[in-house]
């Protein structure tokens, strides 16, 4: 987790602190070929130099980004797990349930959607 250790350390609730922590680190064991990396100040996971999925937290939740298309291809999903969701993120309160499945999913679909990207962001 070296590339998030200080951001980490940064976050007061240790509680929010650890949650973001068991996130990362499954990312990081599910998906060990992913380059962990912090980027505008927020967790993320690139392949290849392209942008698979991002963190950040917030007060009452943290957010996920998996990119507008990621949204729109598993937006009943994100519903059905309860979380809401933006154009471009969707959000687990800190104390709702991970749904790591549809996690799993939305990494598989950018690493699969993005193979032929040669840029950070889709365009």
């Amino acid at each position: 987790m070296e590339p998030f250790a200080e951001y980490l350390e940064a976050i007061g609730d240790e509680g929010h602190r650890d949650r973001i922590r068991e996130v990362l680190n499954w990312v990081k064991h599910k998906f060990p070929n992913l380059e962990s990396k912090i980027a505008w100040n927020q967790p993320m996971f690139t392949d290849h130099g392209t942008f698979i999925i991002g963190f950040s937290i917030s007060k009452q939740h943290f957010a996920v980004s998996p990119e507008v298309r990621g949204i729109d291809e598993f937006s009943e999903e994100i519903i059905k797990s309860g979380y809401s969701h933006g154009k471009n993120i969707f959000r687990i309160k800190w104390d709702d349930p991970i749904d790591y499945p549809l996690l799993e999913r939305m990494i598989q679909y950018n690493i699969k959607d993005k193979e032929d990207c040669t840029a950070f962001w889709r365009k």
